[in-house]
């Protein structure tokens, strides 16, 4: 089974996070995410973000995301999300459990974004005693279907609800691949996002993702959070120095462009080559493809591992691996299905 295109979890980590973490191994350090590496990850996070934010590592964007959101909502309140992001639909209710009862209130919009007019029904529902009132907006950037808000988008979802007193988180797993396309990391913290989850698993690295934390009233406590949540990593640098390495080198970045790009490349064949039509615009990683479920069956049977997404469609994804002879095969295999 080839798992090429299944996900970008599904390849290794790149070669700089893999120097970093065995540059990291060497000798000794301060532990608990005291040291050198860790502080040096967190440094370029705030570089990218242009922002003195409190940053802090963890094993998984679910524990970064859930945490993050239990900062901004009672157990007695409910997130507002795209109902297709990942915190609705592939978090196993996560957020409720780090948040002790924190509901989540799904909302429709094409592409994965939030529909603006839905986001403003949501905030003008009457808070009554009997249902969970929103407290929080989640965004995702990339969204789940590979789309990438701009800043106006954004700001549009943003400032009603901070006018209405939520807090904001986005869900950044895929934030590079929307830099790659153009979209400015600097503009999270300047439109009022609270809490950010910034992916590094999908860039490259292994297990780490950070949790930047732009309100720093909401810090207090937090590596006690942490702690109780197992979060804390005893050896913080050996889970820190991927993310470094991403970083330093630059290829958080150069390797989003590349998945980016090669994405476009399988649309361009899809769209060229096969009968198929692309069920959403491509504008990152992702590629998005109506099939009937007979030639979805007749891929996997073929040896390549592709999942259909929430709404029908088939799900291929790039990733810092993905090379243009693997892509052109995999158009030539789907052009076969015909």
């Amino acid at each position: 089974m080839r798992f090429d295109f299944g996900s970008d979890n599904t390849t290794g980590m790149a070669p700089s996070a893999l120097q970093a973490l065995v540059a990291a191994n060497a000798g000794f350090a301060r532990a608990y995410g005291a040291d050198e590496t860790s502080a040096r990850a967190a440094d370029l996070i705030r570089q990218t973000l242009d922002a003195d934010a409190e940053v802090r590592f963890v094993f998984s964007g679910t524990a970064a995301n859930a945490i993050g959101l239990s900062m901004l909502a009672r157990p007695y309140e409910a997130v507002l999300a795209h109902h297709a992001a990942h915190v609705c639909t592939d978090e196993t209710g996560a957020p409720g459990f780090f948040g002790q009862g924190v509901g989540l209130i799904g909302l429709p919009g094409y592409s994965g974004k939030i529909d603006l007019a839905a986001l403003y029904a949501a905030l003008e529902e009457p808070v009554v005693g009997h249902r969970q009132p929103p407290a929080a907006l989640s965004v995702t950037q990339t969204t789940e279907y590979g789309a990438v808000y701009s800043e106006e988008e954004l700001r549009h979802l943003i400032e009603p609800s901070k006018r209405a007193g939520l807090g904001v988180h986005m869900d950044g797993a895929r934030l590079a691949n929307a830099v790659a396309a153009g979209f400015d990391p600097k503009d999270i913290p300047r439109l009022g996002v609270d809490v950010l989850s910034f992916g590094g698993a999908k860039a490259g690295a292994h297990c780490v993702e950070a949790l930047v934390i732009f309100d720093k009233r909401l810090t207090r406590r937090i590596d006690n959070r942490l702690k109780q949540a197992g979060q804390t990593a005893s050896k913080g640098r050996l889970l820190a120095a991927p993310m470094l390495g991403l970083l330093e080198s630059g290829d958080w970045l150069t390797g989003a462009a590349h998945a980016n790009l090669m994405a476009q490349r399988l649309a361009d064949g899809i769209e060229g080559r096969t009968p198929f039509v692309l069920a959403h615009p491509v504008e990152s990683n992702t590629v998005f493809v109506r099939m009937p479920d007979e030639a979805h069956q007749a891929l996997n049977a073929a040896g390549w591992a592709c999942y259909q997404f929430d709404d029908g469609s088939v799900r291929f994804v790039c990733s810092w691996a993905t090379d243009e002879a693997s892509v052109d095969e995999l158009i030539a295999v789907v052009a076969s299905l015909d």
